[in-house]
């Protein structure tokens, strides 16, 4: 699958079924009509995704989630989401839900930052859950 790869920086964490999940991904970006030219996932530590927080976004915080879009055509994606595993695993407990289901709302809501959806004001927050809930369903039907 060449559009999407997973690099995993420990193995804290297990991915089952990355080609179907793949696929999904690619899928997300044609529905978006976003072209997909290549997205890594990049699955880390709290302190490795502070140290870019800090380097590329001058944020002093731990993150779940940080996208970059290194697109040199607009109408082609090509991009990074970095994700903490343990921010994940510490969300998953504090939210009360699975963290398999965690896990697979960052993945899409790293992906859809790189269609162009945002999360700073409350109208973004709300339509970037909804949009994350509603790709859950359709990955786990």
């Amino acid at each position: 699958m060449n559009g999407v790869k997973f690099f995993f920086q420990d193995r804290k964490i297990i991915l089952r079924d990355k080609t179907r999940l793949k696929l999904f991904i690619r899928e997300l970006f044609r529905n978006e009509k976003k072209p997909l030219k290549s997205l890594s996932y990049i699955f880390c530590s709290d302190n490795y995704l502070l140290g870019i927080n800090r380097e590329f976004l001058k944020h002093d915080f731990y993150t779940d989630v940080i996208t970059f879009n290194f697109s040199a055509i607009e109408k082609e994606i090509e991009g990074e989401v970095y994700i903490s595993v343990d921010r994940i695993k510490d969300n998953a407990k504090q939210e009360g839900v699975l963290m398999n289901e965690e896990l697979h709302r960052v993945i899409f809501h790293g992906a859809l930052h790189l269609c162009g959806y945002k999360d700073k004001k409350r109208e973004e927050i709300l339509s970037m859950r909804s949009l994350e809930e509603k790709n859950l369903r359709l990955y786990f039907k």
